[in-house]
């Protein structure tokens, strides 16, 4: 690999571990209209998404979580990518997301979120940084069944 490839692989590594390592908004907020709750049984990570609504916004989203780096990251980037946009947009932006790991855009993650495409390479730990996502669409469909990634 390049030097390049190198120093965009070392930015994308210190950017997974800044996000597990000091998580933004991590935490149960006093007031949420939504929540769903998610666990990958293969890895031990969990989490608890809460959505505050305000008309067809995200006014806040925040969770709990406990698990690997990659899934502690990938929820605190996921709170930060939402939050304040409609309904449709979230739904969009999670298809990308998912999309953009396994699906047929495979690679095509912009801004920070960029940084989790390298968990491509390792399947099992794509259900480690899709969790949040798929706990998040659970949130906003009002599911109440816990979100597995079995």
């Amino acid at each position: 690999m390049n030097k390049t490839g190198t120093s965009l692989t070392d930015l994308y590594r210190q950017t997974v571990l800044n996000h597990s390592r000091q998580p933004h908004n991590c935490r149960r907020p006093a007031t949420f209209d939504r929540e769903a709750e998610g666990h990958n049984a293969l890895c031990g990570d969990k989490i608890h998404v809460y959505l505050r609504m305000q008309a067809d916004a995200l006014a806040d989203v925040a969770y709990e979580a406990s698990g690997c780096a990659i899934s502690l990251a990938s929820a605190s980037m996921m709170s930060d990518a939402v939050a304040g946009k409609t309904v449709s947009d979230t739904r969009q932006t999670i298809d990308d997301f998912m999309n953009g790991l396994s699906g047929l855009q495979a690679g095509k993650l912009e801004g920070e979120l960029a940084a989790l495409s390298g968990v491509r390479d390792y399947p099992s730990r794509i259900r480690c940084a899709t969790l949040p996502w798929q706990t998040l669409r659970a949130a906003l469909d009002a599911v109440e069944d816990t979100v597995t990634t079995e």
